[in-house]
Parts: structure tokens; C-alpha cells; sequence
């Protein structure tokens, strides 16, 4: 079984490229006016023309109403919607039925208590994505760099295709796959030499250090 590689928070041409080149299966663009890798919808046209049919687009954005969802949908065209913020499971099915587009809902993880909420999402999500829950005092949900403890989702029996984020580098994304056995790695700030900044090398480097580990998915 093949590793999913996504690199998010995408923003340039030139970054984009260097995913779209060293084999990334999904892309991914945040709305969210917030973070350091929020994109215009210009932008988002533009480089969604670039990665149409190369690679899985990915929108990600956080408790987003139908409106802001309706312009992303028109102008990227994504291929998921990536919902980080405090969607519910109700909030999931009702756009999932008015966008008609498969959905990733990401979790925040910090202790095995966050998982209580996992079933429901479950049944009806398309994927899951475990990412870092951030502190308190945080002005958005991800892209911050911090690591979880990957060891809360040791042994976890989950059907549904899931991805692992938060604080993934090229150094330790081989140590994350083979303790969460995830189908999928996200990365975003791992690959940037400042907030929102994506660097075309680290891009690689991170791509090839996550090919390396697919040999862990063999069960």
C-alpha cells in the first residue's frame, strides 16, 4: 500500500511545482484569513489550473459557512474539502450533501480522551486527519509546528483511511508512520523556512523521507 504524501498550505508557483514534481498525492490550500497560508481566490484559481489532474486538491478551511464554501468550490474545484475547525458530525453530512465533494475532518489529538469524539465523525467522514491540538491561546487550529504524542493512536482500529500531521519534518516522519501505521502524512510547516514561507527543497527532501518509510506499511 502506497504512502498518501500532502503537502498543505501551499501558496507560490514555484512550491507548488516542486510538490507536484517529487510525487505529492495531494496538494492543499487553506482559507483562513488567520493563517500565515491563507490564499485569495485569484491565487487559488491560478494554482489550481496548475495541479489540476497531477495531484488531489485539497481545501482546507476552518467553520466555514456555505458561502465562503461556494467560491472556494466555483474556483478551485477542489477534490476534498479539509474541514479544521469545530465542525459537527451534522455539519460534516450537511455539506458533504449541498457540495456533493468527499470530506477530511481533522481532530485535534493530545491525549486518548480526544478520540471519544472519532466515532461519529467516522460514520461520516471520507478521512480522518490527526493533527496536534493547539494551546489555548492559539489564533488557529493548525500549522503550528507541534508534535502530538503518536503513540495515542497506537493500535488504532479504524476502517476509514486516516493521515497523521503536526510538526511532521523529514526527520521524523519514518518514526510517525511506523507508530500510528497512518496511510497518509500531512506536513506544512515542516517544509517552510518561516510561517507561510514553503521552501522547494525541504519539499522534497520531506517527499523523499516519507517514500522511504512505505516499506513500514506492509503489515
Amino acid at each position: 500500500m502506497s504512502l498518501i504524501v500532502k503537502i498543505c498550505g501551499l501558496s507560490t508557483r514555484e512550491t507548488l511545482d516542486a510538490a507536484l514534481e517529487a510525487g505529492a498525492d495531494m496538494v492543499g490550500f487553506v482559507f483562513f484569513p488567520p493563517s500565515p497560508r491563507h490564499l485569495s481566490l485569484e491565487i487559488a484559481r491560478d494554482l489550481g489550473r496548475v495541479a489540476k489532474r497531477r495531484a488531489s486538491k485539497v481545501a482546507l478551511t476552518v467553520d466555514a459557512d456555505d458561502a465562503v464554501l461556494a467560491n472556494i468550490v466555483e474556483v478551485l474545484q477542489p477534490d476534498l474539502l479539509q474541514l479544521h475547525g469545530r465542525e459537527t458530525v451534522a455539519r460534516l453530512r450537511d455539506i458533504k450533501q449541498k457540495f456533493g465533494l468527499p470530506v477530511m475532518k481533522a481532530i485535534p489529538v493530545e491525549t486518548p480522551a480526544d478520540l471519544a469524539a472519532l466515532p461519529g465523525y467516522a460514520a461520516v467522514a471520507d478521512r480522518i486527519l490527526f493533527d496536534a491540538r493547539a494551546p489555548k491561546e492559539a489564533t488557529r487550529p493548525g500549522g503550528l509546528g507541534a508534535v502530538f504524542d503518536w503513540h495515542v493512536l497506537e493500535g488504532l482500529d479504524l476502517k476509514l483511511p486516516f493521515m497523521v500531521s503536526g510538526g511532521l519534518h523529514a526527520g521524523n516522519v519514518a518514526e510517525a508512520v511506523r507508530v500510528t501505521r497512518a496511510g497518509g502524512v500531512d506536513v506544512s510547516s515542516g517544509v517552510e523556512s518561516a510561517p507561510g514561507v514553503k521552501d522547494s527543497e525541504m519539499i522534497r527532501a520531506f517527499i523523499r523521507a516519507a517514500r522511504a518509510t512505505e516499506e513500514l506499511m506492509v503489515r
